[in-house]
């Protein structure tokens, strides 16, 4: 139940199929580690694959030219598979990036509207808070440096 509330805000079935038909929660992001790992597993998979071909070839051939033709095969596998892999990870957070944007707007939206925002879960990073009103024009003396929001006085 805690992923499921954690994911939609809600265990009641009827607010689950409203998100659900809406788009108003957007479930991609719990669901992206998922798909991480599981391209994760695939990376692993191409792993043994390639250390495997690299000892079949070893043996397949006769003993020194198997030797020359498996370690560059071997170190090319490797390669590949680790900018796979840095590839994967970084197409990961991308979704993630552009996740984290839609609940940042959403919440930066609610602010503008004075609507109590809709997340599933906190923001990792600060969240965007309207300016405090500035003191009267009078009482407010400083830089725009250290407070770009003041008022400030014109001399009469």
């Amino acid at each position: 139940m805690g992923v499921i509330k954690k994911a939609f805000g809600s265990t009641k079935p009827k607010d689950i199929v409203v998100d659900l038909m809406t788009f108003d929660r957007l479930l991609t992001k719990p669901v992206i580690h998922i798909i991480y790992w599981a391209g994760l597993a695939l990376v692993a998979l191409g792993l043994f694959a390639v250390v495997g071909g690299a000892v079949g070839i070893a043996m397949r051939e006769e003993m020194p030219w198997g030797i020359f033709l498996a370690v560059p095969f071997l170190i090319g596998g490797l390669l590949f598979l680790l900018a796979a892999l840095l590839l994967w990870r970084s197409f990961c957070e991308f979704y993630v990036a552009i996740f984290r944007i839609a609940d940042d707007l959403r919440a930066l939206r609610a602010v503008t509207e004075g609507v109590k925002p809709v997340v599933a879960e906190p923001a990792a990073n600060p969240v965007f808070t309207a300016p405090v009103e500035a003191p009267a024009a009078e009482t407010v003396e400083g830089d725009v440096l250290e407070n770009p929001f003041f008022v400030a006085k014109k001399a009469d």
